[in-house]
């Protein structure tokens, strides 16, 4: 992993923030380099030599790199707390809070795949929007869905924040009252599923998350999580087209992988 970075990129990769936040932060004069405020955007820093604080508490990157899959339950929040006092997935990953961060989200309603790393170039590069990582729902709504509804999932719906993009969607399972359909997106717009549902017609009243990119939720149960194996995280990296350099295969950095499930509670 190279060692000379900018600021605010070391910032973004040892913390929860953006790169955006990162810079506000630097402006504001809430770092320090080696005891020193920094308020020039651009600074280069040594991530294995200098001293970097944040509002006065030292940050790094991490020696070791955890990747892990977490099967979130349906009414359980992804946040660090909620002032209403709800559960969050935190209370399932209790070992592992303040030390990994959720690579997106799932809504309060929702279930399913959830990854969460320490790894802050992985979860860059999975978040940001041109990278097209699919992700794979798979929905229950009421009735039957038409051909030409299916079609119109498929093909791009019209949402407040424009046309989605082209999707793959095909019927699973049908019921007397209700049908079971899979959806296959590239993008990760807030609640876009629900939307995308909601505007032809037919609004989730399931909906379960069954994979990210080559990743797949498999058998685990709800609550449970698992770490990845190096296999894995090798598949995430040549679906990302290397743009997480290949660092988490250094034996030195890579933590502990797929040896089976663990009940979170």
């Amino acid at each position: 992993m190279p060692q000379r970075m900018r600021l605010q990129k070391m910032i973004a990769l040892a913390t929860d923030l953006s790169r955006r936040a990162a810079e506000e932060a630097i402006a504001k004069g809430e770092v320090t380099v080696n005891g020193k405020t920094v308020t020039v955007m651009g600074t280069q820093v040594d991530s294995a030599t200098d001293k970097v604080c944040l509002k006065g508490k030292p940050i790094g990157l991490p020696h070791r790199f955890h990747y892990l899959a977490f099967y979130k339950p349906r009414r359980v929040l992804v946040t660090k707390s909620d002032p209403e006092g709800r559960r969050t997935v935190w209370y399932y990953l209790e070992t592992w809070k303040d030390r990994l961060n959720s690579v997106g989200r799932l809504d309060y309603e929702s279930e399913g795949l959830l990854l969460l790393t320490n790894d802050g170039t992985m979860l860059n590069a999975l978040t940001h929007p041109r990278h097209e990582i699919e992700k794979v729902y798979v929905v229950k709504v009421k009735g039957e869905p038409p051909k030409e509804v299916v079609e119109k999932l498929t093909n791009g719906v019209e949402l407040e924040d424009g046309i989605t993009l082209p999707a793959k969607v095909k019927v699973v399972r049908k019921a007397e009252a209700n049908t079971w359909i899979e959806i296959h997106i590239r993008e990760g717009r807030y609640r876009q599923i629900r939307r995308m549902c909601e505007a032809v017609g037919f609004p989730a009243l399931k909906l379960k998350r069954v994979s990210i990119g080559p990743i797949r939720l498999g058998q685990m149960n709800a609550g449970e999580w698992r770490f990845l194996g190096q296999k894995e995280v090798g598949q995430l990296d040549r679906a990302l087209k290397g743009k997480t350099h290949g660092h988490q295969f250094n034996k030195t950095n890579f933590g502990r992988g797929g040896e089976g499930r663990r009940q979170g509670r």
